[in-house]
């Protein structure tokens, strides 16, 4: 089994920066993308971030230039930079990790609370 372990959540004012990290152990031989989704109040999830393997990322219109997705394949840990936070990226951000060598299923972390107040 594959086990996320996520960090960095909290209380911030606008403006401000937090950053998310998120340790992925277990049956991880096959580490591929690791990922960043949110879930507002009332919305759907949505992808924020994903990174290869081999560090190629892909952002969300709504965080390009404001977040950073970063990876340590050696700790096997994703981060998540995000700056000029708004009150409108409030929600429970979720770490994903595809694991699988010729196909993959998705892991999710249990979500960890980003609240920006105005």
């Amino acid at each position: 089994q594959v086990q996320l372990v996520e960090s960095g959540g909290g209380l911030v004012q606008a403006g401000g920066s937090l950053r998310l990290s998120c340790a992925a152990s277990g049956s991880i031989s096959s580490l591929r993308a690791m990922g960043w989704y949110r879930q507002a109040p009332g919305k759907q999830r949505e992808l924020a971030a994903t990174v290869t393997r081999t560090g190629r990322t892909n952002y969300a219109d709504a965080v390009k230039g404001r977040f950073t997705i970063s990876r340590d394949n050696a700790a096997n840990t994703v981060y998540l930079q995000m700056n000029s936070l708004k009150p409108e990226d409030t929600a429970v951000y979720y770490c994903t990790a595809d694991v699988g060598l010729y196909s993959y299923k998705t892991y999710w972390a249990q979500g960890t609370q980003v609240t920006v107040s105005s």
